[in-house]
């Protein structure tokens, strides 16, 4: 038996987490950060966290798209008649494996995409839905997402029904929007899962589409989701990049995404128009 009280209190304390300082700033990130120490361990909590994480990061990757659900939606919500297409990798496996056969369509598709749309008008913007490596992503956030991108378009903006790609890689939309000869093409891809995001959207915008563009000529939005992005302003953002891609002629490295100081700029303005009608009418000294 021990006797020693001090012995007994050092015991004790091993068994306590020690607090980080910086303990107060995870309220404003899902980052893991200070997540506090048990000698030289982390915290058991912690520890089923992350594995927690990890193991729904791997499903998100192998998660199928549940394509016949997702047209049915996409219908219900008033596109029409999208078209299902499949990239040359034949399955998640080889998907995986070779990320270029990820990049173009099977041939069985290249000719359902002829047939499809023969006689119809030139799109100003092809939208590709790609399950990429996040198809939970695609399956919980896309319905809502291309309502949304579809309000925030300009009605000058002509739209095709919408593509959907499985085993998509981003560089997919580029063959698709070549053979609809689209002047843009964007596509919504599942992205790639991390330990808080296993349900992330990303949004590649690509001017004059062909085979060969490289990720220079593209724009991307990222973290699209409840917790990141929302589905509203991030399709608020592509309606703008669309809108000077169109203006500017590309897409890529030279166009900077203004969006947000755009619209700053305009409440500003709204603000300042404001003040002058109120002096003016004697509302301010």
């Amino acid at each position: 038996m021990n006797d020693d009280p001090q012995a007994t209190t050092t015991d004790a304390s091993k068994t306590q987490v020690a607090v980080d300082p910086w303990s107060l700033f995870r309220r404003f990130t899902p980052a893991r950060i200070a997540l506090g120490r048990v000698g030289v361990s982390l915290p058991t909590r912690e520890v089923l966290g992350f594995t927690q994480a990890h193991a729904q990061a791997r499903d998100a990757i192998h998660f199928p798209l549940d394509t016949v659900s997702l047209v049915d939606q996409l219908c219900a919500d008033g596109w029409h008649s999208p078209l299902v297409l499949h990239s040359k990798a034949r399955d998640r496996h080889e998907y995986l494996l070779r990320p270029d056969l990820g990049r173009r369509l099977d041939e069985a598709s290249l000719a359902a995409l002829a047939e499809w749309w023969p006689n119809h008008s030139r799109p100003d913007l092809a939208l590709v839905i790609g399950d990429g490596l996040s198809a939970l992503g695609i399956q919980c956030h896309v319905v809502p997402l291309m309502s949304a991108i579809r309000a925030a378009l300009p009605e000058s903006c002509a739209l095709c029904p919408p593509v959907v790609v499985r085993q998509a890689r981003v560089a997919v939309a580029d063959e698709v929007g070549q053979a609809l000869e689209a002047r843009m093409v964007a596509i919504l891809v599942g992205e790639r899962p991390g330990l808080s995001s296993p349900d992330s959207i990303g949004i590649y915008l690509t001017h004059s589409p062909v085979v060969g563009r490289t990720d220079a000529e593209r724009n991307c939005i990222s973290n699209v989701r409840p917790a990141g992005l929302d589905v509203c302003a991030a399709a608020r953002k592509l309606a703008w990049l669309v809108q000077e891609g169109r203006r500017l002629g590309f897409t890529g490295v030279g166009l900077k995404d203004q969006s947000d100081v755009t619209r700053v700029s305009v409440h500003c303005a709204e603000d300042t128009s404001n003040d002058v009608r109120a002096i003016h009418s004697g509302m301010l000294p």
